[in-house]
């Protein structure tokens, strides 16, 4: 059996914080707004994995009224998530996404990205893409007040 999720999660952009995708610093002014740290493409990601398995969402696992999860490293809430579809008996085949910001550029750090992705997610850097895209100057992506990701992935059963 296999099975499709998709995950999106969007974080405006403040100053004082880290900007960080998959757990990897990128440098920027600002960085993401978030109860955790903030790490949209991690939050999506977890999404993602949690809508194919049928699992929930993050917001329900790691709620933001919950002091524990503050400031939390979204890299670990998704070995955790990733546990929990493992446990399910799921194997992650593919996971592709969309990172769009106006700054900064996600393509020089893009190898990095993938590689943290595949490493928590125990699967060959071959089976992660990552893309980064703009705003056009549309919304609060392109006028640089927000940073939003997407990702999809197929699970298999085992």
């Amino acid at each position: 059996m296999i099975r499709v999720g998709l995950g999106r999660d969007l974080h405006r952009l403040v100053k004082g914080r880290r900007f960080l995708l998959a757990g990897v610093e990128l440098p920027a002014k600002r960085g993401e707004l978030g109860h955790s740290d903030g790490d949209v493409l991690a939050h999506a990601v977890s999404d993602a994995l949690l809508g194919a398995a049928a699992l929930g969402d993050i917001g329900g696992l790691f709620p933001p009224s919950d002091q524990t999860w503050k400031d939390a490293d979204s890299m670990e809430l998704l070995r955790v998530v990733f546990g929990m579809v493992k446990q399910a008996g799921w194997r992650l085949v593919n996971l592709d996404c969309v990172v769009s910001c106006e700054e900064p550029k996600v393509l020089p750090f893009r190898d990095r990205i993938r590689q943290s992705l595949a490493q928590t997610l125990e699967v060959s850097v071959d089976c992660i893409f990552v893309k980064g895209k703009t705003g056009e100057g549309l919304g609060p992506v392109g006028n640089g007040k927000a940073v939003e990701a997407l990702a999809v992935c197929l699970l298999e059963k085992e």
